[in-house]
This record gives C-alpha cells, sequence and structure tokens, in this order.
C-alpha cells in the first residue's frame, strides 16, 4: 500500500511541475507577441510565429522525455496538457467572438495527444532495450 501511494505521489509531483512548466513555457515562448502582423495585402498572421510554435514544443520534449525515462508518464502528459490549456484560456480569453474556446480546445486535445504518443513511444523504446539487454 505503501509503495502505491509513493507512486501516486510522484505521479502528482511529476504532473504539477509538468503544468506549472508548460504555463511558463507559453509565457516565454508565446506571452510576449499578441499583435497581428498585417500583410502589403491588407491579410493578417499571427499573432505568433512558427518558430516560436516550434521553440515551445522543443523545450517541451525534454522534460516530457526526462520524466516518461524515469517511469512517470501518466503526470507530464496529463500535466503538460492542463497547463498549455490554463495557458491558452488565459492568453486568449479577451477574444470577444467567443471562438477562443475551440481554439483552447484544439490546443487541450492536442496536446494531450502528442504527449501521450511520445509518451508510448519512449515506453516501447525503453522496455524492447530492457529486453535487449537481457538477452
Amino acid at each position: 500500500m505503501e509503495q502505491r501511494q509513493a507512486k501516486v505521489s510522484h505521479q502528482l509531483v511529476s504532473a504539477l511541475v509538468a503544468a506549472g512548466l508548460a504555463s511558463a513555457l507559453w509565457a516565454a515562448w508565446l506571452g510576449w507577441d499578441q499583435r497581428r502582423d498585417v500583410r502589403p495585402d491588407g491579410s493578417t498572421t499571427g499573432p505568433y510565429e512558427a518558430w516560436q510554435v516550434v521553440g515551445l514544443v522543443l523545450t517541451l520534449l525534454v522534460p516530457v522525455c526526462w520524466a516518461v525515462v524515469r517511469r512517470h508518464a501518466v503526470g507530464p502528459v496529463l500535466g503538460v496538457t492542463v497547463g498549455l490549456t490554463g495557458a491558452a484560456f488565459y492568453d486568449w480569453s479577451d477574444d470577444a467572438s467567443g471562438l477562443f474556446v475551440i481554439g483552447v480546445g484544439m490546443v487541450m486535445v492536442g496536446s494531450f495527444v502528442a504527449t501521450a504518443v511520445l509518451a508510448a513511444v519512449i515506453e516501447s523504446v525503453r522496455r524492447r532495450g530492457g529486453a535487449a539487454a537481457g538477452r
């Protein structure tokens, strides 16, 4: 019973750390760029550039991979999802049209699927590596 409680507490701590880190990285990569760019033809882009989103994703890969390798897969998957969803909601909630909710939902689903697939791939590779070493 005590071992199960320790595992649950490790997962909870890793989820909280991942959520805080995801929110902080959102602020660092995306929080400062709030202006849309107007092109010469009158169309608008943004407010984020592709390199900002790529930077956010790449910096989140490191802690997620680290936690999954240390056998804490559930925490980072849920934590990153909650952190990015909360940050997107806070960042976009001033949209008067109300359509920001769709974007927030897409961030939630996308971050959950991406981190879950990443965790599954890392876990699979880790297990295969352990099985190969045991031969």
